[in-house]
Formats: structure tokens, sequence, C-alpha cells
């Protein structure tokens, strides 16, 4: 395992050659997450390495992370004399800790035990992929504490479960176990809590053996996919296509045995 690139905010991050591996490291909170969190966050997104082609995102302990901390409610209310612009600019770097996960230049996986509750939710929403471990539970907290998730959850929840349904869960708080999560298309696999490193390591095996170009211009396609008509997805596609195949035919043409 290569040397950790970032240690703060309860946050860990190393790096294994092609594959980067975040961890939430406050186990003691069921790694509770602060404004701290998130900037170590985004730092490891702006530190990732070029060649990185994989990000898993995990917690220590017993749970994927319990949420938010709550000794910051007691602090939230002073956000707001800071004025609108300024207010708007912190929760915009909050959520520069997400949205770095769903860059097409790598595919990011959630391994989650236990609770995701509030950010936890969000944070795996945030990656690609998620494998669930049979004991996890995941809960959007925000509107029954008189919030609104803001971390990037909600259109990522609509767009994998539908309007109603992410309506539902996020209205009423309650609890959406493994089973359900895998059901209606919040988990890509659910396994017993004791493989779920090992289902993990073998998707990342899966994920690396591929055409890493190919795999990120087709993250790239479906990421674009929901802001264009279908003839403008067509012609994405073509232009993509055409891409690759230049790629391919130069790395043939100057007897390449590498996958470009």
């Amino acid at each position: 395992m290569g040397a950790a690139i970032t240690g703060a905010g309860g946050v860990r991050v190393d790096i294994d050659g092609a594959v980067a591996r975040v961890r939430l490291c406050r186990p003691d909170k069921r790694n509770a997450q602060t404004p701290e969190t998130w900037q170590a966050l985004a730092t490891a997104g702006d530190e990732l390495p070029d060649d990185v082609r994989v990000v898993v995102v995990s917690g220590e302990g017993s749970s994927f992370s319990a949420g938010l901390d709550r000794s910051l409610f007691a602090g939230i209310g002073s956000w707001t004399t800071e004025g609108d612009s300024e207010f708007l600019d912190r929760i915009a770097s909050y959520q520069a800790g997400f949205s770095w996960l769903r860059r097409p230049e790598f595919v990011s996986v959630a391994a989650v035990q236990g609770h995701a509750i509030g950010a936890g939710f969000q944070l795996a929403l945030a990656c690609d992929l998620r494998v669930v471990a049979s004991d996890a539970q995941f809960t959007m907290a925000e509107p029954s504490l008189g919030l609104v998730p803001d971390l990037g959850g909600t259109q990522v929840l609509a767009d994998l479960v539908g309007y109603s349904r992410a309506l539902e869960i996020c209205a009423t708080g309650r609890r959406v176990g493994a089973d359900e999560a895998e059901r209606i298309g919040l988990a890509n696999l659910v396994v017993p809590l004791d493989q779920l490193d090992a289902a993990v390591d073998d998707l990342v095996a899966a994920l690396t053996s591929g055409v890493h170009d190919a795999i990120t211009a087709t993250k790239a396609l479906l990421l674009g996919a929901r802001d264009r008509t279908y003839v403008e997805q067509l012609f994405a596609e073509r232009q993509a296509q055409l891409s690759r195949i230049r790629a391919l035919t130069a790395g043939s043409a100057h007897g390449s045995d590498s996958q470009p």
C-alpha cells in the first residue's frame, strides 16, 4: 500500500498503483462527518494522481458513516449571519468533497456497512457503484431535522430509484435495508459483512482489467446522457467512438501492446 496523501479531517487516503482507497477513520463517532471531513475529501480529489483508475470509499469500524456530527448543530445558526453569498459559498465548498467522485477519469466504489445516514448516505450516492454489506441501512435524515440533503444526493437518488420513491425515502426518513437497496437500485451488490472487502477487491480487479480510456469515455457518455436529447446522445457516441478507434489504430500502428 502506498503512502497516505492526506490524513486530515478523519480521512485517510492510500494509493496503491491504480487504486486509491479513501477511508473515513472516526470509528468511535461512527464516522460522523464535519466540515473538516468535507475539506479533507475535497483535498483528496484535488491531490489524486492522474494514473488512478478506481477510487474506493469506505468507513472504519461498524458504520460507513452516521452522517453529520451532531455537535455541529449548536453552531449552524451562526452560518446565516455571513450573508447569503458567503453561506452559499460555504455549502459549495462542502459539496466539493463529494462531487469529485463523479469525475469521468476513474470509477468510484462505495463499500458500505452498517449505518449510512444523511451525509453518509450522500457520500455513498456520490460514488458510481455501491457494494453493500447485508447489515447496511440507508437513511436520508435531513428533512426530519428540518434541513434538506445538500451534498449532491438528491439528483442521484432520484436517478437511481425514481422521483416518487426518492421523495418517500427522504420525506419519511425511514431506513432502507440492504435487500431493499439492491431491489430498488441503490446497491449494485449485497454480500455478507465478512465478505465485503473481498467483494470490493473482486470488483476493483474487474474494473482495472478493462481498457481504461474506453471505460472513462463510457462513464462520460452515461453522465452526460441526462442533459442531452436522444439525437445529441447519438452524436456524442459517434464522437467518442471516433476518438477510441483513432487511439486503437494509433496504438496498433506503433506496435503497442498497451490498452489506450
